[in-house]
């Protein structure tokens, strides 16, 4: 079905990645697997192209878009092509919106011409090794001492917290025992500052090229000049940026699982059993018609929900909605492509084998299924 929500400012911008990506990223896509990380310097070249100054303002070097459906564009190409940028996608769609929606001026001034230009990339620390889909139950602290607060604590899971220049910390700056949302802070952390360590990349499953790692805080001195918005009103701010950030995962797995289904129709063109190429035979037409009809609808529904991001109505229950139909769809999707591939599909040269990798985490990360439906259960009343 036609897609309505682009003009020819999107489909131009959307060449322009798409050479991108062939020219710069795929051919280096096992290179980066095997090395764990996008190369930093990477960054730079996205931002050659406009992709990181999406929607910084002009005046700070962006683009100053307030439309959301170029960075839909991004990710959808790099989906597409089966490929990965490691923590850009955190960067771009998680991150960037705090510090879009927080920053005072002077930290406008300090932070946002590096966005643009590349020279920076931030990540965000809210898990850690206690506590996943718990926000209130933090234990990372951070104390008051005059114009700093110390901060004390781990994080883990962190995706770009490798490369990351800037890492916004969730810590305890207070307590309420009758209100435990109540009393978070969002910290900015600056690579280098005193006591803060970067751990080891996680060996992950999937998504290998996209540095995961390991931070530790110990007395680090954070100025109070790196708080992002309010003094311990940093839940309700983590909970604007859900619906973005659950629509963001979504975008993604609707493109690789694109990906996948497109590399699964060349396969079985090509590939020969009994005689005939596979897609002779009546279950691989209904498998890929399945995975058709279920793209269709993720894509409708994503579609719907970038517009009412757009239009600032898109409620969380709605984006929860999205990311649990189009990550549980992509599962399926990818496990059934790689099974018309055969043995072959389980083979590593074979991208199919990477896409079924790197699909799993989907039902995790950003909420989990089940934290999903509980969302929309709420939104029912129930």
């Amino acid at each position: 079905m036609e897609r309505t929500i682009f003009n020819e400012d999107h489909i131009a911008f959307r060449e322009v990645v798409r050479d991108f990506l062939q020219s710069e990223v795929v051919p280096h896509v096992d290179e980066w697997e095997e090395l764990g990380t996008v190369p930093i310097e990477v960054y730079r070249r996205t931002a050659d192209i406009g992709i990181n100054g999406l929607q910084i303002p002009e005046e700070y070097g962006g683009a100053g878009m307030d439309s959301f459906l170029f960075n839909m564009i991004a990710f959808e190409e790099i989906g597409y092509a089966a490929c990965s940028l490691g923590g850009l996608q955190v960067h771009l769609n998680t991150v960037l919106p705090y510090f879009l929606h927080y920053c005072n001026e002077e930290q406008r001034q300090r932070w946002f011409p590096g966005f643009a230009d590349g020279s920076l990339i931030a990540s965000i620390a809210m898990t850690e090794p206690g506590t996943g889909s718990d926000l209130a139950g933090m234990a990372t602290t951070a104390v008051r001492d005059g114009d700093s607060f110390i901060l004390n604590g781990s994080k883990t899971f962190i995706t770009g917290g490798t490369n990351a220049d800037l890492v916004i910390v969730v810590a305890r700056t207070s307590s309420d025992s009758e209100d435990r949302r109540s009393g978070l802070t969002l910290l900015v952390v600056e690579d280098g500052m005193e006591g803060f360590t970067k751990g080891r990349k996680l060996d992950k499953l999937g998504l290998r090229s996209s540095d995961t790692a390991e931070l530790a805080f110990v007395d680090v001195r954070v100025p109070a000049a790196n708080v992002l918005g309010e003094v311990d009103k940093a839940f309700g701010m983590l909970s604007h940026n859900l619906a973005q950030e659950r629509l963001s995962i979504a975008i993604t797995a609707q493109a690789t699982a694109t990906a996948a289904h497109n590399l699964a129709l060349d396969y079985v063109k090509e590939r020969k059993v009994f005689g005939k190429p596979v897609a002779h035979f009546q279950n691989t037409k209904f498998v890929l018609a399945d995975c058709a009809t279920s793209l269709q609808a993720g894509q409708s529904m994503i579609d719907q929900a970038a517009g009412a991001l757009d239009a600032g109505k898109l409620a969380p229950s709605d984006a929860a909605k999205v990311k649990l139909f189009v990550t549980e769809a992509q599962g399926k999707i990818v496990d059934q492509c790689l099974q018309l591939h055969g043995g072959y599909g389980y083979m590593r040269e074979y991208p199919i084998s990477r896409l079924y990798a790197d699909a799993r985490v989907s039902r995790i990360f950003g909420g989990t299924s089940e934290v999903m439906k509980v969302v929309i259960a709420k939104s029912l009343g129930i």
